[in-house]
């Protein structure tokens, strides 16, 4: 496993409520259930499975980094735009910015690091 950015710790509650908020955003970008695994770096079916069914096991700190970066994701989207089915529909679409690519193609190599890379992006298009 790869080392973690240095994010802020996160509480087991606090993981708890992540992966039901992560959940419901990859229900929001109608992620299938092989990219949702992916962006939470190469999950289980069975453990995903279980977090769709509302059933939250233990958390590794790899996840939790992953599932802060992917609600910045969200919040930066949120940010720069208004309607939340832009934003939404955005993560799919081709953007110049990265060469014509969406941004979910840019996720789906399964790295933190581009995780980290797409939530950086947007925030500073939000100035």
């Amino acid at each position: 496993m790869q080392d973690t950015p240095n994010e802020p710790d996160i509480t087991d509650g606090e993981a708890a409520a992540l992966a039901r908020a992560t959940v419901n955003l990859f229900r929001a970008w109608q992620l299938d259930d092989a990219e949702a695994r992916t962006l939470l770096g190469g999950m289980p079916q069975r453990t995903w499975t279980s977090w769709k069914a509302g059933s939250i096991g233990s958390i590794t700190p790899d996840i939790r980094a992953r599932m802060a970066v992917l609600i910045g994701i969200h919040m930066g989207l949120r940010h720069l735009l208004a309607d939340a089915a832009r934003g939404y529909a955005w993560i799919r679409k081709a953007n110049a910015g990265f060469g014509g690519r969406s941004a979910l193609d840019v996720m789906m190599r399964g790295e933190i690091a581009d995780l980290i890379k797409l939530r950086d992006y947007l925030g500073a298009k939000a100035g």
